[in-house]
């Protein structure tokens, strides 16, 4: 039988507390975002600087080659790798081969944010598994989250290093669901955990494959905005590189960005905030949990 949720209070946080003195950035980790279609490469942005904002040391971005020249000027503190594309859609095979040696040397590697084919980014996840290095941990967004289920060769493969963020409709088709159902949310992120053998961050609930589950006291209708998903994958994603188990990077990761907006709900309304001032509102509260 599944345990109770624990709630994740700034105690617990407290005591996971990772790698906090690293003084160079190669001790901070190395994520590599992989996403950014021609027409939304905003998305891989959010999530490469979210990483960067919760800690990671170093980024790449991967995105559409159209794209990668204006994201490499717009993030400085990133590099930037283009991925062949058609018509503005990333070509999954061939940019899986373009990520070959990046791959390599990938701590963290956050797939999905913009990428906006289903049948090219199940090319794209099939094609990366044979390439990434047997120690990286992998956060699943977005298009990478829809096309999961016919992919068992890849998921099995990162089995215990894999994350997944998926919202209400994801989550349906990781179950093979109806989308329309009404999905009771910690039940879901248990069967998807166990399923997949990853950490599901659910509308706040963290679940994890061997049965424990997490539940993040905060949270508002305002974080269900364009780009948001994004932000907490990255940071899901940069808690992962400085080396958290995944079932910490989640907590860690949703609890800041659902704190975060309910400050921002607080201070500007409800639904008035954007996904990339949650950017900003993070680093306060993980430096109040910062000890």
């Amino acid at each position: 039988m599944s345990s109770p949720a624990e709630v994740v209070t700034p105690a617990l946080l407290k005591n996971w507390q990772v790698n906090r003195d690293a003084a160079d950035k190669s001790d901070r980790g190395t994520v590599l975002v992989v996403g950014g279609a021609r027409f939304s490469p905003g998305a891989a942005m959010l999530a490469g600087r979210a990483a960067l904002r919760v800690g990671a040391g170093r980024l790449t971005l991967a995105v559409a080659e159209s794209a990668a020249v204006a994201v490499a000027v717009a993030v400085p503190e990133s590099g930037a790798v283009g991925l062949p594309e058609d018509d503005g859609v990333i070509s999954g095979e061939r940019a899986a081969k373009a990520l070959a040696v990046a791959l390599e040397s990938a701590d963290v590697v956050v797939i999905g944010p913009g990428l906006d084919d289903a049948e090219q980014a199940a090319e794209l996840l099939r094609g990366i598994g044979p390439l990434l290095n047997g120690s990286a941990a992998v956060v699943l967004d977005a298009f990478a989250l829809g096309v999961l289920p016919g992919l068992p060769e890849v998921y099995e493969r990162w089995a215990g290093r894999l994350v997944l963020t998926p919202n209400k409709n994801e989550a349906a088709r990781l179950l093979d669901a109806d989308p329309e159902a009404d999905l009771e949310m910690e039940q879901a992120a248990g069967d998807i955990a166990a399923r997949y053998q990853a950490v599901v961050a659910l509308h706040g609930l963290i679940a994890a494959p061997d049965g424990r589950r997490w539940e993040i006291p905060a949270g508002n209708p305002g974080l269900g905005t364009s780009g948001s998903g994004d932000v907490l994958a990255g940071a899901v994603g940069g808690f992962l590189a400085r080396q958290a188990s995944p079932e910490q990077a989640a907590c860690w990761g949703t609890y800041l960005h659902s704190t975060a907006g309910d400050r921002l709900s607080a201070a500007q309304g409800p639904l008035s905030f954007l996904a990339g001032e949650l950017l900003e509102a993070m680093p306060r509260v993980m430096a109040e949990l910062t000890v």
